[in-house]
């Protein structure tokens, strides 16, 4: 939003989640939008239900030439898509048709991909099936996490968005549709899919899983018996300080883990106190 503004775009409204009870106390917390929206004395309007009539009827009356529409989180009716004079754009974490679906970062490191991107794409009934105005190609080096990536096309899809929107404005950009070819999906994820089993896994497939899926959902591993979150480790015959796993293909080192009710350590520190 801010990078909208500083392009000289007026925002009409910003559209976001209720906000929802969260932590022990059960207080209500604002989404990052909410609040970013807020300092930027911005419009807020929080909808239950984007598909209610009358949500709708909120969104159109402000008339705007183009929606934006980043993770929202609940599926926009073709009504609505269809409501701005320039239709409705979408920031997707992928190289479309490549990881098409929610989970997309996640998927990339999971599939083992050496580049990701960003593409801006006109939205559509279908799901991240719309035509392309826009990609920018970002490189998935080995080491990195989700959270990293995720971070880097954050920034990389602002100012293409801004880019997109200037060219749109003036008419110089043309949409191409997506080929059919090439086309995978990532679906969302499940806490099932952080369980790491070195009998069946290859050491390069649990790096994987760890670097897209410990820090949200985590990942379990047994080490002598007992259960432990994988915070970090790495693919490697040297072990060094870490704890070395056999798995079906090469050796897995744990370097960081997290037993469960208690505070992160180094696999190392973890073992000796098992001894």
């Amino acid at each position: 939003m801010n990078r909208l503004k500083e392009a000289g775009h007026d925002i009409a409204l910003v559209v976001t989640q209720p906000d929802r009870a969260a932590g022990r106390g059960l207080q209500l917390l604002q989404s990052g939008t909410k609040r970013l929206a807020l300092e930027l004395g911005l419009d807020v309007f929080q909808p239950e239900r984007i598909r209610d009539e009358l949500a709708q009827a909120r969104i159109r009356e402000v008339r705007a030439d183009v929606m934006v529409v980043v993770a929202y989180g609940q599926i926009l009716p073709a009504s609505l898509l269809n409501t701005p004079r320039l239709g409705t754009l979408n920031v997707h974490a992928s190289l479309l048709p490549r990881h098409r679906g929610p989970a997309p970062i996640e998927w990339s490191i999971l599939s083992g991909d050496t580049e990701t991107g960003v593409t801006i794409m006109q939205m559509d009934a279908g799901v991240d099936t719309g035509a392309i105005l826009a990609q920018s190609r970002v490189p998935i080096p080995p080491g990195l996490t989700a959270s990293r990536l995720e971070s880097q096309l954050a920034e990389v899809g602002a100012g293409l968005m801004v880019e997109t929107l200037d060219k749109l404005q003036r008419g110089a950009i043309t949409p191409v549709p997506q080929p059919a070819e090439g086309a995978t999906h990532a679906p969302r994820l499940k806490s099932e899919d952080g369980k790491l089993n070195p009998a069946t896994m290859s050491a390069q497939e649990i790096d994987r899983r760890v670097r897209a899926l410990s820090e949200r959902l985590g990942c379990w591993i047994t080490l002598n018996g007992v259960e432990v979150k994988v915070i970090r480790g790495h693919a490697d015959s040297a072990a060094g300080d870490g704890i070395p796993v056999s798995t079906a293909e090469g050796t897995y080192v744990v370097d960081e883990v997290q037993p469960a009710g208690g505070r992160r350590m180094t696999a190392a520190a973890w073992a000796r106190g098992r001894r």
